[in-house]
C-alpha cells in the first residue's frame, strides 16, 4: 500500500494555509512536513497533531492507494 497526501495539501488550500504555518499550528517539526510533502510515512501522532490543528478527521488527510505487483 502506498500513502498519498494530496487531500492534506487541498485542505491547506482551502484553509489559505502554508507549510510553514501548518508546522507551527501543529506543532510538528520540518523533518515531518517534509515527509508529508515526498508521501512517506510519519507517525500516528503526527497525523493526530494535524488533524486536530486543522480540525478535521485523520482519515481527512490522506488515502492509500495500492501499488501494483511487480512481476
Amino acid at each position: 500500500m502506498k500513502i498519498i497526501y494530496n487531500k492534506l495539501w487541498k485542505l491547506l488550500i482551502d484553509k489559505n494555509m502554508n507549510k510553514v504555518q501548518l508546522r507551527d499550528a501543529a506543532d510538528i517539526s520540518s523533518n515531518s512536513v517534509a515527509k508529508l510533502g515526498k508521501n512517506e510515512h510519519v507517525r500516528m501522532d503526527v497525523l493526530l497533531k494535524i488533524a486536530e490543528a486543522l480540525d478535521c478527521k485523520v482519515e481527512d488527510l490522506f488515502e492509500t492507494i495500492r501499488e501494483e505487483d511487480e512481476r
